[in-house]
């Protein structure tokens, strides 16, 4: 903070400084949010190559907002089937992601003097988690097992030093718990599998199949005490013969559905960001699978929710930071207008101007994230994916006849996203 503040004096005492620093932060004012639509637009019309090109042009510039173009960057890279490229730049995002644990002492200033969007991006809690969980989908696509554990573990490590810090269940990501527990099963980690089950339910007993996976995981695993404990709390569950039959194997969907909320101006104050639902006519996830049946998407996790209260945390340490930037624009105005007092009064105006709520924000991540489940003998297999209104009726996402093998005591990993 000591840093801040000699920072601070510096530029007061320089008056036609602050006057430039007003006006270059204004020449190039287009919003986080504006830069990126773009892209998105792109990804709903099915034109991800293009979308793709866009959000490398921006990673690719080595400013404070790297970061967030990371992210969308490699979401991009993902919906596009691209998964080893996506790999590579979410390594990119997750190592940034950790060396900015702290903040520049002229990027703090400028923030005050200016607008929220001059501090490096950090990311929220929640998604410095989906790195590793995107890494891992990614590698599951891949059927790199091995690399997927190893962001298995990265998810644990977070895990552990996070709730160490007391952060709040929303922030602790279940998803990506959840995510670690079926990369565990998949390697036949019986007991590692059944902790990360548990964990799960902790932090969200609302995850529809957890249920199922607490009782078969505790039984894989040989924790009697456990397997039984769950048997007596959900009594309604009831075992299948395939899920102890090693002649089987598993189908796993995970359906990334539709968008998260994007930040916007408050229209009340435009120095405050508000959070916007972006509608999504695809709800749910209907599957077809050849020769076996149909199948319906289940709940895991709301990213929305997340980003959501996220955003309600911060209400109190962003009012903080407000008030002390108004503080500050007015010794810097006072400053300017001792030495003249006309560019003293364009100081003021433009700095309140630029004084404006930070939209940056993963962007591209879905509004939920869903599961299908499927225990099937080994073989080939054809199935279809068909995006669902909350009604019921049939929407524009849509993927056909994919071919699977599902091997023996293996899982095998579809990842698929809405964006309709």
């Amino acid at each position: 903070m000591r840093r801040v503040k000699l920072r601070i004096n510096f530029i007061l005492q320089k008056p036609t400084l602050i006057v430039g620093f007003c006006f270059l932060f204004l020449s190039s004012c287009a919003t986080y949010q504006g830069k990126v639509d773009k892209s998105r637009q792109f990804i709903q019309a099915g034109q991800t190559d293009l979308a793709i090109a866009e959000l490398k042009t921006l990673a690719d510039k080595a400013d404070g907002d790297k970061l967030v173009y990371l992210l969308d960057y490699g979401t991009a890279l993902q919906m596009g089937g691209q998964y080893k490229e996506s790999n590579q730049v979410f390594l990119q995002a997750d190592k940034l992601s950790e060396q900015l644990d702290f903040h520049s002492a002229s990027r703090v200033a400028g923030s005050l003097l200016l607008s929220e969007e001059m501090v490096q991006y950090k990311g929220d809690t929640f998604e410095k988690i989906f790195i590793n969980a995107y890494l891992a989908m990614n590698y599951l696509e891949l059927n790199m097992l091995d690399d997927a554990l190893v962001e298995s573990r990265r998810i644990n490590e977070k895990y552990l030093k996070l709730r160490a810090e007391e952060k709040k269940v929303f922030e602790l990501n279940p998803f990506s718990k959840y995510l670690s527990a079926l990369i565990w099963e998949a390697d036949q980690k019986w007991d590692d599998a059944a902790i990360a089950y548990a964990e799960a339910y902790k932090l969200d007993p609302l995850i529809t199949p957890i249920r199922e996976d607490l009782i078969r995981s505790a039984k894989k695993a040989r924790r009697m005490d456990e397997y039984e404990s769950w048997k007596k709390k959900f009594p309604e569950v009831k075992e299948k013969p395939e899920w102890y039959d090693k002649s089987s194997g598993e189908l796993v969907i995970l359906v990334q559905q539709g968008w998260g909320p994007r930040k916007n101006f408050n229209p009340i104050d435009f120095r405050w960001p508000i959070l916007k639902p972006v509608y999504s006519s695809t709800q749910k996830v209907h599957m077809t699978l050849e020769g076996v049946g149909n199948f319906e998407s289940q709940f895991v996790y709301n990213t929305e929710g997340a980003a959501i209260k996220t955003l309600q945390e911060d209400a109190l340490s962003l009012a903080g930071r407000r008030i002390a930037g108004i503080v500050a624009k007015d010794l810097a105005a006072q400053e300017v207008r001792k030495k003249n007092e006309a560019l003293g009064a364009i100081a003021w105006v433009v700095m309140r101007v630029s004084d404006r709520a930070d939209l940056r924000q993963w962007s591209t991540l879905p509004q939920t994230i869903q599961i299908m489940r499927v225990f099937l003998k080994a073989g080939d297999y054809k199935l279809s994916l068909q995006g669902l209104t909350s009604a019921g009726q049939a929407t524009a996402d849509v993927l056909g006849n994919r071919a699977i093998t599902i091997k023996a005591g293996r899982k095998t990993f579809v990842n698929w996203r809405t964006v309709k």
